[in-house]
């Protein structure tokens, strides 16, 4: 494939290029995102997007967007776009764009017959800033560049409008302005590699419309402030540097800043650099932590999701330094054995069951990474207590049952990652002991066990008779001797055989239950109900409530979002139970669904892979556009792959 780079009759056809967005984020926490010709399609696009922790803590998009003109012969050419009311796009600056390229940043080409500008877009790697360089790389007449910002100083979850409480006044700064519209907001510095002049027009722009959220059936009309416009002579081969920045800054930098940020990067020339790069992404370093940022745009860190996701994004590469700060991290928020799943206005919810099993997961894969770290010596407290909490039902909603199976229920409440409520109540409530809890569950305690045999007699002595305990109530709890799988969850005498991808972890962790033969026998029925390209279906298509399609207002979305929505992440776990039975007879399918992705680099979120998909075929990409599970599961089959060759 062209590796992320696209011509002008696809960028001039809005309904391909609207499609296909961009994000960069950077260390900390802030992100730059809009579609591949800079139209904005969603309230969470936006080129400076940071949190704000001063504000509430959550996401909040200052600077939407920056509309170029090019100014000659006292013709100008506004090469902005944004939509209105009835499809009416005003200006219709996509019709002078050539080239976009996402090798090293955000690289689009326009032209205005002999006038050739381009546009790159770079976030600073640990700071709220966010670089544009602008070079006119051909011309014919003296030519002149006018700048419009569009400003939003709102919550990314919300809209802007027009109101009489925005400061609209500005400050002077070093070439430029500082903007702040409202008093609990820092201010915003806009400043040049060069001396401008800014011309003062305050206006709101009004009813500029977000495709996006109209299909996701939320508010979709948002009012932008314009303060006015900035203005510069560019020459033929010069380049102009615009900053966007929560500080004021040494102007005279600014070159020599966009280059040093710009060799940081790794290019997205390949399969697995653009997967390298898409794992960066999600990690974020503020203050003394170092978090997992879940999906973009909207996702926040999610505990379950950090443990899930961790070995693919740090390990893969090495990495182990950000693996054991993000795991210190997580160790820190611990409350009661209990990890925040997340975490919305500063308000943790400790509310997935299945978080610090997966954390002790990722802790075993750690291992198998760095085969020197004494697991038991650094985190065997935090083990104990784990599975202490779950043992002695201190968190009542979450205990140990007589049979050694976990059982967790709470009404109203989802506990497991299948979390989607319509109207207060649980999509799939799965309330008892779901089957993958108890795989985590029985592979956390053999491994801890394996990990304090020397070091620690008493946990040993504590914890040895439950393995068997706890093997025997699972195969006869959940298995299906008749069809050959797994439950899904059971309830006292409830079984719920629902064919569904949850029981593929009990194949794949490194202490399973199940016997060669039922580990097969899983794998089949997964692979016949369950697998497509882009994932595993969360509900078979036989059963009468599944969806096959993921659309429509948030109530039918959630309604579909577990019941037949594809999900890759859980490809992970299926490419290592199906390499564990069918060894090199099985390699052939899993390199077929890992080449599977690298087309699906260039369809939505650019470089990077969708949070689901959809159950029917073709699989349209949906959710967020960029999930650090499904990358962080895609790093980690490539790993699998080579190494399965290294090792044949």
């Amino acid at each position: 494939m062209s590796y992320l780079k696209f011509e002008k009759s696809e960028l001039v056809n809005l309904e391909y290029s609207l499609s296909r967005e961009m994000i960069r984020s950077n260390r900390a926490g802030s992100y730059a995102s809009t579609t591949i010709i800079g139209c904005n399609t969603r309230k969470y696009h936006g080129l400076l997007v940071c949190p704000l922790e001063e504000v509430d803590g959550e996401h909040h998009v200052l600077l939407s967007n920056i509309d170029p003109t090019i100014i000659q012969h006292e013709k100008e050419f506004n090469l902005g776009i944004h939509k209105y009311e009835g499809d009416h796009y005003q200006p219709k600056g996509h019709k002078y764009v050539r080239d976009f390229d996402a090798t090293l940043g955000s690289f689009l080409v326009y032209r205005v017959g002999g006038v050739v500008l381009t546009r790159e877009i770079l976030l600073v790697s640990r700071a709220e800033q966010v670089l544009i360089r602008y070079e006119l790389t051909d011309a014919h007449s003296p030519t002149l560049l006018r700048l419009r910002p569009f400003l939003a100083f709102r919550n990314y979850h919300a809209l802007s409008k027009s109101n009489l409480y925005a400061n609209i006044r500005y400050t002077p700064v070093k070439n430029g302005i500082m903007s702040k519209l409202y008093d609990t907001y820092p201010g915003l510095y806009m400043q040049f590699s060069k001396e401008v002049e800014f011309v003062s027009v305050p206006d709101w722009y009004y009813n500029i419309e977000y495709m996006e959220e109209q299909r996701r059936g939320y508010p979709y009309k948002e009012d932008l402030y314009v303060p006015g416009y900035f203005e510069m002579s560019i020459r033929k081969g010069e380049s102009i540097i615009f900053s966007a920045s929560l500080k004021e800054i040494a102007t005279s930098m600014l070159k020599r800043k966009f280059t040093a940020e710009l060799d940081l990067r790794i290019p997205n020339n390949s399969y697995k650099n653009c997967l390298l790069n898409a794992a960066q992404q999600f990690i974020v370093r503020r203050n003394d932590s170092t978090e997992i940022k879940a999906g973009f745009p909207w996702f926040g860190t999610w505990g379950r999701d950090t443990f899930m996701a961790l070995p693919g994004l740090t390990m893969t590469t090495g990495d182990f330094e950000t693996a054991h700060a993000v795991i210190d991290t997580m160790v820190r928020r611990m409350k009661g054995g209990l990890f925040p799943n997340t975490v919305i206005k500063g308000k943790p919810a400790f509310n997935a069951v299945d978080a610090p099993l997966w954390f002790i997961w990722a802790l075993q894969q750690f291992q198998q990474y760095d085969t020197g770290l004494d697991i038991w010596f650094r985190y065997g407290k935090v083990i104990k207590q784990i599975l202490r909490t779950y043992r002695d039902g201190t968190l009542g909603t979450i205990r140990m049952i007589e049979n050694g199976l976990l059982h967790a229920e709470e009404a109203g409440k989802p506990l497991t990652w299948m979390d989607g409520v319509v109207h207060s109540r649980p999509v799939t409530q799965r309330g008892g002991s779901p089957v993958e809890v108890n795989a985590l569950w029985y592979n956390a305690i053999c491994q801890a066990l394996e990990w304090a045999e020397t070091a620690d007699q008493k946990f040993t002595s504590d914890w040895k008779h439950l393995p068997e305990m706890i093997h025997d109530s699972f195969n006869e709890a959940f298995w299906n001797e008749e069809n050959g799988y797994l439950a899904d969850y059971v309830n006292g005498p409830l079984q719920d055989f629902s064919v569904r991808p949850s029981q593929v972890i009990a194949v794949a962790v490194k202490y399973s239950m199940l016997s060669g033969e039922r580990r097969k026998s899983v794998l089949d029925v997964v692979e016949s109900e369950l697998l497509t390209p882009r994932g595993l279906r969360s509900l078979s298509p036989k059963h009468e409530s599944y969806k096959g399609v993921y659309e429509g207002n948030e109530e039918q979305r959630n309604l579909a979002y577990h019941q037949g929505t594809v999900w890759p992440w859980f490809l992970e776990h299926f490419a290592t139970a199906y390499l564990r039975v069918h060894k090199k007879s099985g390699q052939n399918l899993i390199k077929r669904l890992y080449d599977g992705f690298e087309d699906q680099l260039s369809i939505r979120g650019i470089g990077s892979i969708s949070e689901i998909y959809d159950g029917n075929p073709p699989h349209h990409p949906r959710g967020s556009v960029s999930q650090a599970t499904g990358v962080a599961a895609l790093l980690r089959i490539g790993e699998m792959i080579e190494k399965f060759n290294e090792n044949t």
